[in-house]
């Protein structure tokens, strides 16, 4: 990696220099606000589970055991006090001064919008919007934490799935499409706070064709010898300097 404060000036000089840049970001974009990886198993976590995280967030756990799948959702899926961090915040000003075309995000939590963010891709859906599989009727997240067991569709009692894509699940083919077609068009990608490790998602920037590729993770990626800038630093502490 480069020294740390020329890294930075690099970075700023590519944004002063381009308007049509595309982010990509993964869990270490809202971890700074609090929001742990899931895969990062905290030390009560095995006493509270009989399953990890990759198993209980699976469709197949989702339609056999319901109750224990929102048990640990709650837990450990829903952050109502989270808010924006540099990152999040740095990214809605680029967009408003019509820098950044896009944010596409491996998140489901809502922060990039809450930022202010107009063009925000969830690859992964949302926590905040849920849905009766019965009747399609919408539910807020607060429906969610503070139902109880398998929650029940108020308007016709079927059961609410949160718009969320789970393991053996399939991504939205709308929301691909639309992220290829940013990634394809940009002239720069900002790859940050991702290990790259989760597919389909992470296959997406094959598709970046443009003129700099842009790492920023605090450990290494699959990606690392392929950029034309590493930083490896926590993505909100890097944002809050450009």
């Amino acid at each position: 990696m480069e020294d740390y404060g020329k890294a930075i000036s690099e970075l700023k000089d590519i944004v002063r220099k381009y308007d049509n840049i595309v982010f990509f970001g993964g869990a270490g974009v809202s971890t700074e606000s609090g929001i742990p990886d899931f895969r990062s198993v905290d030390g009560l976590y095995n006493q509270q589970y009989d399953y990890p995280p990759e198993t209980i967030l699976s469709h197949t756990f989702y339609r056999k055991n319901p109750a224990e799948f929102y048990r640990f959702y709650r837990n450990k899926m829903l952050f109502t006090d989270a808010k924006p961090n540099a990152a999040h915040l740095k990214l809605a000003e680029l967009e408003q001064q019509g820098k950044v075309r896009a944010v596409i995000t491996q998140n489901i939590d809502g922060l990039h919008q809450a930022a202010g963010s107009k063009v925000v891709l969830e690859l992964h859906g949302s926590v905040l919007r849920n849905y009766c599989e019965s009747c399609g009727q919408f539910h807020e997240m607060e429906y969610i934490l503070h139902s109880e067991g398998v929650p029940k569709c108020e308007k016709c009692g079927g059961p609410v799935k949160p718009d969320v894509v789970l393991y053996e699940e399939g991504l939205d083919q709308n929301t691909i499409s639309e992220a290829i077609h940013y990634i394809q068009d940009a002239d720069v990608l900002i790859i940050g706070g991702t290990s790259l490790a989760v597919y389909p998602a992470a296959g997406l920037i094959d598709y970046f064709k443009g003129d700099r590729l842009i790492v920023i993770n605090k450990a290494p990626t699959p990606r690392d010898s392929y950029a034309d800038l590493l930083i490896q630093a926590p993505i909100g502490e890097v944002f809050s300097q450009i």
